[in-house]
């Protein structure tokens, strides 16, 4: 999941919510969980319309919702309020149009990224609205959510203490809201229905992460709705998520690799992966209990150095390049005893992920986890992280009690759609062979490899621009993918000043300060 800058958000009813930009996939329930549901505005109409702020953009949007059954098959039955946002076009020459972008998760929130959707898509907010919607379960629309521990209690937590089973239960007796109805398909019904409120003849669907998921059925099931796709950062339909266990291992394999084929990195690092082993076969045995200080506020706290903890620090460290970028020194410190650094990574992402938990699992114990077979099963146990996410959801599922998608849903989709998948050659989340696997029944689509990017290839590259390129020309006829090979890659930092020793022509150390761009500063 893609990682970027941690940003608070205002909506309508004046709420704040913190949420780092990005996707993240996964994040089984291991924490302690209370489920509630997010009020939404009261109205007795069907849909509404208004205005609305949201911090990081000046701009006066678009906002509203549609009121829809929570069970389509019951429409006299329970309403729900589904939300959206509408970033407007600059100079709207297509009115009838707008690029859908939908988040990621499954649980997060496009309206709180309205920000990052913004900047993104600049190029393409010049002629058309950028249309956000929180999906049912997520945001503003109903949302199912279940609360951890904040910041200094995660600090302190010991994972294994936990009944995961237990804590399971407490958040689905406490949520009001039949979570059967909380799928992808049923989503679906509810995007349609915003668009033909708003009255938007053609969608330019952006997906991110899960999100390319929900933009692959709408490619199935509404494709007359639709002029162009891009898939960033793929799952396919093929494919359970649950098998992100697999693309986690090789994002570390890549990470190891690149330290041992980078001379300063080598050098300083080299016996990367030997600390790796040495630090997980440690706190396997048990954790590690200390004093050390509160990385956000500085206040002694208790650090209780899990298992968990520190994988959990080094896979999220995984989807930005530049905190990547930090993992050999944080590594290396904790294999001498020092987990500050771990601690730090760990702060950048705890409790920032913005996933709603409970619609999270609705999706994965649906869509996922009954559709990993006995084999995979069986190779999971080889993996440490496809271990405890098997074993999470083994846990979360049978409360639940999702019913399993007709076998259809895992089909490939069929069609002729421009459509633009991009992967990122480092992403620990959703590799580019999953991407070729999206591929297989897509007539009229290319498939783009950023090799500096992790998760999110329009976040850190000019993928955004060839988005906005397909959807000016409707067409993948002229897209080409030479400028996802700009050397956009960053060094490794050494130490925890970023200062690397380098040589000077008369032999002499010299130093020379590396900023977390990759700058040189003499």
């Amino acid at each position: 999941m893609l990682q970027g800058k941690v940003i608070q958000t205002r909506s309508v009813q004046g709420r704040y919510h913190r949420l780092r930009l990005g996707t993240y996939t996964l994040l089984p329930l291991v924490a302690a969980l209370l489920l509630f549901a997010l009020p939404t505005w009261a109205s007795d109409n069907t849909a509404t319309d208004d205005s609305c702020y949201v911090d990081g953009l000046s701009d006066r949007l678009r906002c509203g919702f549609v009121k829809v059954p929570e069970n389509y098959d019951e429409p006299n039955g329970k309403q729900i309020q589904v939300h959206y946002a509408v970033l407007p076009a600059i100079k709207p020459s297509f009115t009838k149009e707008a690029l859908l972008a939908i988040a990621g998760g499954p649980g997060q929130s496009a309206i709180e990224n309205a920000a990052s959707f913004d900047h993104i898509f600049t190029k393409v907010r010049q002629q058309r609205d950028i249309l956000l919607v929180d999906q049912r379960g997520t945001g503003q629309s109903n949302q199912l959510q279940c609360l951890g521990e904040g910041f200094e209690g995660a600090l302190a937590l010991n994972e294994s203490d936990l009944d995961i089973t237990v804590e399971t239960q407490k958040c689905f007796d406490a949520i009001d809201a039949d979570v059967t109805q909380y799928g992808s398909e049923t989503a679906l019904k509810d995007f349609e229905a915003v668009r033909t409120h708003l009255g938007y003849d053609k969608l330019h669907l952006y997906g991110i992460s899960y999100g390319t998921r929900m933009a692959q059925l709408y490619m199935r099931h509404y494709p007359q709705a639709l002029a162009t796709v891009t898939l960033d950062g793929v799952v396919p339909m093929q494919q359970s998520v649950l098998h992100i266990g697999d693309a986690i291992d090789r994002a570390i394999g890549l990470l190891l690799d690149n330290c041992s084929s980078n001379e300063l990195c080598q050098n300083q690092f080299n016996n990367l992966e030997q600390e790796l082993n040495q630090v997980n076969t440690l706190l396997e045995q048990g954790p590690i209990i200390s004093q050390t200080r509160d990385p956000l506020t500085n206040e002694p706290t208790q650090l209780t150095m899990t298992r968990v903890k520190f994988m959990g620090a080094i896979r999220m460290a995984l989807y930005s390049a530049n905190v990547r970028a930090l993992l050999p020194h944080a590594i290396h410190q904790a294999a001498q005893g020092n987990y500050q650094s771990v601690m730090g990574l760990y702060a950048l992402t705890v409790n920032s992920t913005g996933i709603a938990a409970g619609m999270h699992a609705a999706v994965v114990c649906g869509e996922d986890w009954q559709r990993f077979g006995e084999d995979e099963r069986q190779r999971a146990q080889q993996s440490y992280f496809a271990r405890e996410m098997l074993d999470g959801f083994d846990k979360t599922c049978p409360i639940w009690n999702i019913p399993a998608v007709a076998d259809s849903f895992s089909a490939p989709i069929d069609s002729d759609i421009p459509t633009l998948v991009l992967s990122g050659q480092i992403d620990p989340a959703t590799p580019p062979s999953w991407g070729e696997m999206a591929m297989e029944k897509l007539t009229n689509a290319k498939h783009f490899v950023a090799p500096f990017a992790t998760h999110g290839v329009a976040y850190q590259s000019c993928g955004n621009d060839l988005v906005a390129q397909l959807i000016s020309k409707g067409s993948l006829e002229s897209l080409s993918d030479e400028c996802l090979s700009k050397d956009v890659s960053r060094n490794f930092y050494l130490n925890a000043n970023t200062v690397e020793l380098i040589v000077t022509d008369n032999n002499n150390s010299a130093i020379k300060d590396t900023d977390a761009q990759g700058a040189s500063h003499d």
